[in-house]
C-alpha cells in the first residue's frame, strides 16, 4: 500500500528545513528501536512482554520509551484489558500500518542489501590503516 500525499500537502512541507514537522517522521524512523516496534507489530498486537523477547537486545526501558513515543505520535494503540494484574496489548493504528508499509519496503532492500554493504565495510577496512 503506498501512500501519496496530495501536491499541496508535499509543497507545505520541507524535510530540508530544520523546524518542519515532517522531520519527526524522519527522526522516528531513523531512531533505533521505533521501526523494528512497528515491523513486530506489523499484522498482529503483542503484549509488552512478547514485543521485547521478539525484538533482540532492547532493554525494558527502551522498549516503554519506544511505545509511548509511538503511542504519542499515533501509531500504536495501547489497550489494557481488566485482568488481575493488568493485561496490556499492542497494535498499530492506521496510521501505523501505513507506515509500517514503507517501513517493510527498506527492510525488503536491507535483506537484498547487506551482504554489499558489508563487502564494502570490509573494503573500505582494508584500504585504510
Amino acid at each position: 500500500m503506498e501512500t501519496k500525499a496530495p501536491i499541496s500537502a508535499m509543497a507545505a512541507y520541507n524535510v530540508f528545513q530544520q523546524n518542519c514537522p515532517s522531520r519527526r517522521v524522519f527522526d522516528l524512523v531513523g531512531e533505533r528501536w521505533a521501526a523494528l516496534v512497528l515491523l513486530a507489530l506489523h499484522g498482529q498486537p503483542l503484549r509488552f512482554s512478547a514485543l521485547r523477547r521478539q525484538i533482540e537486545g532492547i532493554s525494558q526501558k527502551m522498549l516503554t520509551q519506544t511505545l509511548r513515543a509511538l503511542e504519542r505520535d499515533g501509531l500504536v494503540r495501547r489497550h489494557a484489558f481488566a485482568t488481575v494484574p493488568v493485561t496490556v496489548e499492542y497494535s498499530l493504528t492506521p496510521l501505523g500500518d501505513s507506515l509500517c508499509e514503507v517501513i517493510e519496503g527498506l527492510r525488503a532492500w536491507a535483506y537484498a542489501n547487506a551482504g554489499t554493504m558489508s563487502s564494502a565495510r570490509q573494503a573500505y577496512s582494508q584500504q585504510r590503516p
